[in-house]
């Protein structure tokens, strides 16, 4: 019961570190029969791993897919699916002189005060190398939600202040933060380039839609669908807040606004988001993560070390300066994990 579960009928467990030998994740539930390759697994970690760009940090991990179980003659056997993502360009002596002090931001603390131990090579386990297995194994939710007919996009809608004002999907992958505006896009990176430039960092917006999704699924109470959403999103290191709809703007709106009619060909409006009393009424799945600035900076901090006393800080390695580009297919994984999960729990619960 340690936390490192996610799911009820489509599983996953991810192991490992930072600085570790490798990452992974073992997925459990998976539909036997369905055909699945390395390849199609790699399109996913290309997408997530470092080094792919001015506005990413330079570490370079080619993050090669290994299936080693559940998987034969190239289609899921319906056992265990393990896959493994070996580290490769590790550099933990880059934290040798923050060994025993807690940078701002960051789990240090905090793991140390939960565990009495912590692993202060690039954050060990609280690290967003972590994510890498979770990106493996929510391509294997995807490959089964296309058989259903569902398909996830996510993208920067707004980085560092600057915000999109247009929405064109297929340039979404021709630009470096992801974003889905291509004039946004441009002044994003230079405020991303900048701030690298002077050792900070920047936060962001992601929004997901997610279409295709049948009406029902979800549970009225304690498991709604977008309660599950949240819960997916919010365990992402970097998120710090999540809306669906008009999200917040609904608090400023009148009931005869925000309500979405109806008529006979269907929904006039989407202010709910695709979810309502908790369960999908068979609109787009609509919400948005609020990521916040990298935390590893160059800037000068204050903080304190293990023995509380004072000192100032200085993070050097390789970082993101904004998060928001690579944690895209990230927020892609968690949505389809938690939607292949809801239509094996409706199918359950059908019989």
């Amino acid at each position: 019961m340690a936390g490192n579960t996610f799911g009820e009928r489509f599983k996953i467990t991810t192991y490992g570190e930072s600085h570790g030998a490798s990452v992974g994740v073992i997925v459990d539930g998976v539909t036997p029969g369905v055909e699945i390759d390395e390849a199609y697994i790699q399109k996913q970690m290309d997408r997530r791993k470092p080094g792919q760009s001015s506005v990413t940090s330079p570490r370079k991990e080619y993050d090669i897919v290994h299936i080693e179980s559940g998987v034969f003659e190239g289609k899921t056997t319906g056992t265990p699916l393990f896959i493994i993502l070996h580290n490769h360009d590790m550099r933990p002596e880059a934290y040798g002189s923050i060994q025993h002090a807690f940078r701002p931001g960051h789990a240090d603390f905090t793991y140390l005060q939960k565990y009495g131990i912590r692993d202060h090579r690039g954050s060990g386990r609280a690290s967003g190398r972590e994510t890498a297995a979770r990106v493996a194994g929510g391509a294997i939710a995807r490959k089964l939600l296309e058989r259903r007919g569902v398909d996830v996009i996510a993208y920067s809608q707004e980085i560092g202040g600057i915000r999109c004002e247009t929405f064109d999907e297929t340039t979404i992958e021709q630009n470096a933060v992801r974003a889905c505006d291509p004039v946004a896009a441009k002044d994003m990176i230079r405020k991303i380039e900048h701030l690298a430039s002077i050792g900070d960092s920047c936060g962001g917006i992601v929004e997901c839609r997610i279409r295709g999704v049948m009406p029902g699924l979800g549970e009225p109470v304690f498991d709604k669908l977008d309660a599950e959403l949240a819960k997916a999103m919010l365990s992402i290191g970097a998120i710090k807040g999540i809306e669906f709809g008009a999200g917040f703007e609904a608090a400023a709106m009148l009931g005869s606004e925000h309500n979405d009619g109806m008529n006979s060909s269907g929904f006039l409006s989407n202010h709910a988001g695709g979810i309502v009393g908790g369960i999908s009424n068979g609109q787009d799945i609509v919400f948005r993560v609020s990521v916040k600035p990298t935390s590893s900076i160059s800037v000068p901090q204050q903080t304190i070390n293990v023995d509380g006393e004072e000192q100032e800080i200085q993070t050097i390695g390789r970082h993101d300066p904004c998060i928001c580009p690579r944690i895209v297919p990230v927020v892609e994984a968690m949505a389809c994990l938690v939607v292949e999960d809801m239509y094996k729990r409706q199918a359950a619960m059908l019989g």
